[in-house]
């Protein structure tokens, strides 16, 4: 089992989310208030707490939602999961995992601000297959399908 370590949205894309204690997800969109919700594949972004610990071991100053990332999740070697994984969030959210890691663009700045953006190798991507209000502490779960 995991846990919610950290949630982090912005309103403009490319920039470092801001934490939050809560946060609604939509089905089929993402996180309200979030610049990446939306009917796409990336809806919500997932990194492990342990590589944010492993960031800040190497002396880079990393807040939670540095590195634009939604969730912050301690448990799962999230890179390591399948296509396709469902993930329960707290009582009622549940996200499928539809892509491991990303191409980097430039512009976001984030590389320049902490010298490495680690989300193209280490983070994961999700889509809302069930809505639900979660919080920093929720479990995580591999759901069963």
């Amino acid at each position: 089992m995991g846990e919610v370590k950290g949630i982090c949205i912005s309103k403009i894309r490319g920039i470092q989310k801001h934490e939050v204690a809560e946060a609604t997800l939509k089905e089929n969109w993402g996180i309200e208030g979030d610049a990446h919700a939306g009917d796409w594949q990336r809806q919500i972004s997932l990194l492990d707490y342990a590589e944010i610990e492993h960031v800040r071991s190497n002396g880079t100053d990393a807040d939670f939602g540095t590195f634009g990332e939604n969730l912050i999740v301690e448990g799962y070697d999230l890179k390591q999961l399948p296509l396709g994984t469902r993930l329960r969030i707290g009582e009622d959210a549940v996200l499928e995992l539809t892509q491991i890691g990303k191409q980097c663009h430039r512009t976001c700045g984030l590389d320049k601000a902490v010298g490495e953006c680690v989300m193209p190798r280490e983070g994961i991507f999700t889509r809302v297959l069930h809505g639900g209000v979660i919080h920093v502490g929720d479990p995580v779960a591999l759901e069963k399908e």
